[in-house]
């Protein structure tokens, strides 16, 4: 039996859990109670925040962090230590260890850490005492007694907004939309397989017709042994990442069609019914991705028929280039496995050609009105990409 533990959804429910974690006597032992309550009451509102951004995805963290319980406990502490050897409040200090050292500690993104350190800034401040406030209509109360300051968080957060996250209000937009996907995928996960779907074919007839399609619509592998034998030694760094990108398309083609087929095989009776095979049967019946295909491929939340059209575009796109194995006049960075892999060849050969340090470079993107089609060279310097997409940005 596996157990866990994880935070409430929700602003209120999850500063009610972070305040029913310790009682009234975590400030009995304090000589500036009064301070004290004031920098709890905000490091639980912070507590909440950092744990209720995570349900925004990227656009609330860039990366998912462990933050638990356990760090507000020893900020707590640190904060009661610190108080009691000192007159006054060490904002600076508390900050730094909060945000760097406790909180900080599992944060890894450098925009993540700044986002954090902003709030700590903004929550825990010389103001905070004075009744400062966190989001309008939510402002930190006087000091009360325990039962009081819960009483206050169950009728001040009563309406909860992304705007008390610093989040833009359609953020929760996106929020909801994956819910209400993930909502009608469960329940798509729990019909009945084994009847006879309504237009009279069985779940095997209707695989057996979808593996049919893709068989036969599925690429062949590019011909990496006469790619690799094509490049000159000198071959420049958007070559290697070409050849690279060749390698883990025919990779995941060859895992594709040897599962197709296996599936066919068993599907006709000459192979007996495997767990993979089971399991790649229903994602093919629901229209998902299977595992097996998704740990060769890029990252993607496509369903199956607009993945495989993806794929198809991405198979094109590297044909293309092995044709004369010159680099695109505009690439399509999106569609390449690692599009990381292509900014650094871009640096590289800017680095080479102006004989400048490689470690002193930096991408730099530069938005042009220029269609795909109204290109009819490559840049003198850097590269022409398409298949950016920003989300959450402000106009």
């Amino acid at each position: 039996i596996k157990l866990t533990n994880e935070p409430p959804s929700g602003l209120r429910p999850n500063m009610l859990r972070a305040f029913n974690s310790f009682n009234e006597s975590v400030w009995d032992a304090c000589g500036q109670q009064t301070e004290l309550k004031a920098i709890i009451f905000s490091l639980c509102f912070f507590h909440s925040v950092v744990h209720e951004r995570k349900k925004f995805g990227p656009i609330g963290w860039n990366r998912a962090y462990p933050f638990n319980s356990g760090d507000l406990a020893v900020c707590i502490t640190v904060t009661s230590n610190y108080l009691n050897e000192s007159s006054k409040v060490p904002w600076d200090d508390l900050r730094y260890i909060f945000g760097e050292i406790m909180y900080g500690g599992h944060i890894t993104d450098p925009w993540d850490r700044r986002l954090c350190n902003t709030y700590l800034s903004t929550y825990l401040r010389e103001e905070l005492l004075e009744g400062l406030s966190f989001f309008p209509s939510f402002d930190a109360p006087e000091s009360m007694s325990y039962k009081g300051y819960l009483e206050y968080i169950e009728t001040g957060l009563a309406k909860e907004t992304p705007t008390a996250l610093g989040l833009h209000p359609n953020s929760e937009i996106d929020f909801m939309k994956n819910q209400a996907e993930e909502l009608f995928r469960i329940t798509a996960e729990l019909q009945p397989r084994g009847a006879t779907a309504d237009d009279g074919m069985t779940l095997q007839e209707k695989v057996k017709r979808l593996l049919d399609d893709m068989l036969e619509r599925l690429p062949d592998v590019l011909d990496a042994a006469e790619l690799s034998d094509g490049a000159t030694a000198d071959a420049s760094p958007f070559t290697c990442v070409f050849l690279q990108e060749c390698e883990r398309m025919n990779i995941l083609l060859t895992e594709i069609r040897r599962s197709l087929l296996e599936l066919d095989m068993g599907l006709k009776g000459d192979l007996s019914s495997s767990e993979a095979m089971d399991k790649l049967m229903l994602s093919l019946y629901d229209g998902r991705v299977p595992a097996t295909w998704a740990a060769c491929a890029w990252p993607s939340m496509r369903d199956l028929g607009s993945w495989l059209t993806n794929l198809m575009d991405r198979h094109k796109q590297l044909a293309d280039w092995s044709v004369d194995m010159e680099t695109p006049k505009v690439t399509w960075i999106s569609g390449l496995f690692n599009p990381q892999a292509f900014l650094t060849a871009v640096m590289q050969v800017t680095a080479r050609k102006n004989e400048l340090p490689l470690d002193k470079l930096a991408v730099v993107a530069e938005v042009t009105k220029k269609s795909v089609e109204e290109v009819e060279a490559a840049t003198r310097d850097g590269a022409y990409v398409h298949g950016l997409f920003v989300e959450g940005a402000r106009r």
